[in-house]
Parts: structure tokens; C-alpha cells; sequence
């Protein structure tokens, strides 16, 4: 398959790196063509997702992986004979890399007996893996979460975006955040949008200028309101576990 194809969570997928250097594109221009695709293709989130691994000197840079269908998504505009070439040979690879991953979990030719055995472990497995994923999650969350009033901001933010890469990008950052304002306001009862308006009114009544009382937000407002602070923390905790975000993903947000 000459690495043209990778499993990584028991999924096919091939990296932008890999589709610039065998369609001998530039990276960058990949990463773009992959980016111009966002805003019409309603499950991007599902085909491409961004990672990172070390350039030749050893520096982390952004890749983006992608699944069989956003290569042939992406593939679709490349033209020419050799364009040709390397598309009918990711095809293959996909399709052999697959075939690899379905025997490994073929248990067709076990006994009736032995499949049920097999299907009994598998079972306690995964869940004593999803108990043991999910405790993991909770503590890490526990110890990044504990932190002083200078840093929680960038804590909270950080998290969010890891939370709207997994979901695609840019505008599901906003929808990532709307959604844990409105979650703290159905959890805290209280309204952010009036609280906002009060803050700028004072600001404006005190004579401050129009850029200070329009960089003002929401997330001003619930730093005034340790109550708030706290009941929010823990909204993007949940949001965390909920989303999918792994303790290997935080790291670098732990507390020092």
C-alpha cells in the first residue's frame, strides 16, 4: 500500500501530506482545497478532521486526515494522466487496507460456541474500556478545570475549540460557544444578553469609550459572577466528555 493509507482508530483514512506528495501539489494548496469545501459539504467534520505530526526537522505542523469519501471528494478536481494513476491506486489501497481490518475482526470461522465466548469478552472489554475512558475524562477535566481566575478563561477557550474541531471549524467555534452560553443560562437561570446590555449601560454612563464597551462580552459577564464561573466550568466539562475530547487531546492544557 506504500503508506498511501493509514488505520488510526480502526478507520481508513490518508493524510493531506500524503495527497500533496503523490499528486505533487504543494501542501498548502491542498489544505486550502480541502478548506473550500467546508461551507457546502454538510458533514465535513465526518470526512476530514485536522492533526498534527512533525515536519522533517522535527516541528509540529497541521495536517488535515481524511476518510474514503473526502479523498474522492477532494480527488474529484484532480486532472491528467497521472492524476489518474494515484487515484486508481488509493482506491486499491483504501480497499486493501479495509479487507485488512474486517479479518482482523472476522469470527466467522469460530464454533457457535467459541463467537458467543468471543462476543462475552468483547463486550465486558469495551465497556470496561468505555468506564475506563470516561473516569479518565473526568479527572483530567477535574485537574484542567481547577484553576486560578487569570487562567480559566483560556482554559474554557481552548477546550471549545478542540470541542468545534472535532465538529468541523470556524462556524461550529461560534455554535460551540452559543451553545454553552445558553447552557449555562438554562442551568444558572439567568440571562447573559440582559446582563451584557446593564454592563455596557454602566460603562457608557461612566463615560468609557465606544472600543472598551464593544469588546465587552458574555464571557466578561460571567467573570464578574464567581457563582457563575463555577456553574460554567462545569457546563464545558460536560460539553468535553460529551464531544469526544480524549485526555491525550488536552495535553498542554494540564495545570502547572
Amino acid at each position: 500500500m506504500n503508506n498511501l493509507v493509514i488505520s488510526r482508530n480502526e478507520k481508513v483514512v490518508t493524510s493531506s501530506i500524503q495527497v500533496a506528495e503523490n499528486f505533487d501539489k504543494r501542501h498548502d494548496h491542498i489544505l486550502r482545497d480541502i478548506s473550500s469545501l467546508k461551507k457546502d459539504v454538510p458533514n465535513f467534520g465526518v470526512m476530514f478532521y485536522e492533526a498534527m505530526e512533525p515536519d522533517a526537522y522535527g516541528r509540529n505542523r497541521k495536517i488535515i486526515l481524511m476518510n474514503r469519501d473526502g479523498f474522492t471528494l477532494l480527488a474529484m478536481g484532480f486532472t491528467g494522466k497521472k492524476a489518474l494513476d494515484f487515484k486508481i491506486k488509493y482506491i486499491e489501497a483504501f480497499n486493501e487496507m479495509e479487507k485488512v481490518i474486517r479479518q482482523q475482526h472476522d469470527t466467522s470461522n469460530l464454533s457457535p460456541e467459541l463467537q458467543m465466548v468471543n462476543g462475552l469478552f468483547k463486550a465486558i472489554a469495551n465497556q470496561e474500556l468505555a468506564t475506563k475512558k470516561l473516569e479518565t475524562k473526568v479527572e483530567s477535566m477535574k485537574e484542567i478545570l481547577s484553576v486560578n481566575s487569570n487562567e480559566w478563561r483560556e482554559k474554557v477557550n481552548s477546550i471549545l475549540k478542540r470541542i468545534a474541531n472535532n465538529m468541523g471549524g470556524t462556524e461550529p467555534y461560534r455554535s460551540t460557544v452559543n451553545m454553552s452560553y445558553e447552557r449555562l443560562e438554562k442551568r444558572a437561570h439567568c440571562d447573559l444578553n440582559r446582563r451584557l446590555e446593564n454592563r455596557q449601560t454602566k460603562m457608557a454612563a461612566k463615560g468609557l469609550s465606544k472600543t472598551s464597551i464593544q469588546k465587552l462580552n458574555k464571557l466578561d459577564c460571567i467573570s464578574e459572577d464567581k457563582r457563575l464561573i463555577e456553574i460554567y466550568l462545569s457546563v464545558v466539562q460536560q460539553m468535553a466528555i460529551q464531544f469526544g475530547i480524549d485526555t491525550e487531546d488536552l495535553e498542554g492544557l494540564k495545570v502547572v
